[in-house]
């Protein structure tokens, strides 16, 4: 009878410890994460300037720097839950060339680092699915690493994870979102894991093949996109759907009855238009910006590039509207282009969305 009791309560406490991570939109957990980006940028830890944080919440590791400047933290909460937290843009060139290389590659494939440094990576199951070339590279950076700390700290019991960052950070944490969801459960000696992903302010991580498979892996629930309407960020890179980006099937792929008998003449001019456009993107934010990073990453080869550039958002969207007076707290200018972006903003708004007190 003790054996079986035992046995009931230890069933109980995995089954606690697996219901730590709920899915869907929960603004106090938000909160502690925009305070741990707070805490992993590259400012001075000054009191008056770092968001509050709930008890219990630690960092435990924090990476070096790799590629173009990249890193990542890892934080311990009070109820056993990782965050792997992805830090975003810093004041630097290659930081910078990350976001602006944005010509497409596909989202499965190999990526050569350097002469001893291939990354092999599956983001996705559909083969049309592709996705931003900067941020291939952050991954393919840092990925070795977040998988190694997650084996150390998966053998100290932790199960659950939240895979987050803000701004770059956010558009890393899709794909890293999608990596880790894709290796083989025996890279964690066949233990199942819970991944819970909170994109907070990210850009457009690859075309709508791939977002069709990211919200399907993360579905009811489990990948989040959190937006503040005023920002920027969110409607970058550069998006442009050509009639190539389309299904196959689709009647306007083709000059056919359809496209004749709505575009009429149009049709072989708004291809050719449209055509002709991408191709401008894909030199000046691909191989002309790959050249750039060549200084920072010497050996990096020169990925084949998808004819596209239609960029489109990922994530179940948790929109955050500007508050009455909103306007009035954060103006942002020409000569202020961050100020709907920056990490107080977006902690404003969920603390008047929500009716959150300070």
């Amino acid at each position: 009878m003790k054996t079986f009791i035992l046995a009931i309560a230890l069933l109980g406490s995995q089954w606690a410890e697996a219901q730590s991570l709920k899915p869907g939109f929960d603004p106090k957990e938000y909160l502690d994460l925009l305070a741990m980006f707070d805490r992993g940028r590259d400012t001075p830890w000054n009191k008056d300037k770092v968001l509050p944080i709930s008890e219990g919440c630690r960092l435990v590791y924090r990476s070096p720097q790799f590629g173009l400047e990249n890193r990542w933290d890892l934080w311990l909460r009070g109820d056993s839950v990782g965050v792997i937290s992805i830090r975003g843009t810093v004041g630097n060139e290659e930081s910078w060339l990350e976001n602006f290389y944005c010509a497409m590659v596909p989202a499965t494939g190999i990526l050569q680092l350097n002469d001893s440094t291939l990354f092999k990576y599956k983001l996705a199951e559909d083969y049309k699915a592709c996705i931003h070339a900067g941020w291939l590279v952050g991954l393919a950076s840092l990925a070795p690493d977040v998988v190694r700390e997650i084996k150390v700290y998966t053998k100290k019991g932790i199960r659950n994870f939240i895979i987050t960052g803000h701004s770059q950070g956010g558009s890393l944490s899709l794909l890293m979102t999608a990596y880790l969801r894709y290796l083989d459960p025996q890279t964690w000696d066949g233990k199942s894991l819970v991944f819970k992903t909170y994109s907070s302010a990210p850009s457009k991580p690859g075309n709508l093949y791939f977002v069709y498979d990211y919200d399907y892996i993360t579905r009811d629930g489990w990948g989040l996109r959190v937006v503040n309407t005023r920002d920027w960020v969110p409607e970058s890179p550069f998006s442009l759907q050509t009639l190539q980006d389309l299904n196959d099937i689709n009647p306007f792929k083709k000059e056919s009855f359809f496209s004749k008998a709505f575009l009429g003449r149009d049709y072989t001019e708004l291809d050719s238009s449209s055509r002709q456009a991408e191709e401008t993107f894909q030199l000046d934010l691909g191989h002309a910006v790959y050249l750039k990073i060549k200084k920072y990453l010497p050996q990096l080869v020169e990925p084949k590039y998808v004819p596209s550039m239609a960029y489109t958002p990922a994530g179940v969207a948790v929109i955050l509207p500007p508050y009455p007076g909103y306007d009035k707290e954060f103006v942002g200018s020409a000569m202020n282009i961050m100020e709907h972006h920056g990490l107080k903003a977006y902690y404003q708004l969920v603390l008047k969305d929500y009716n959150i007190a300070p």
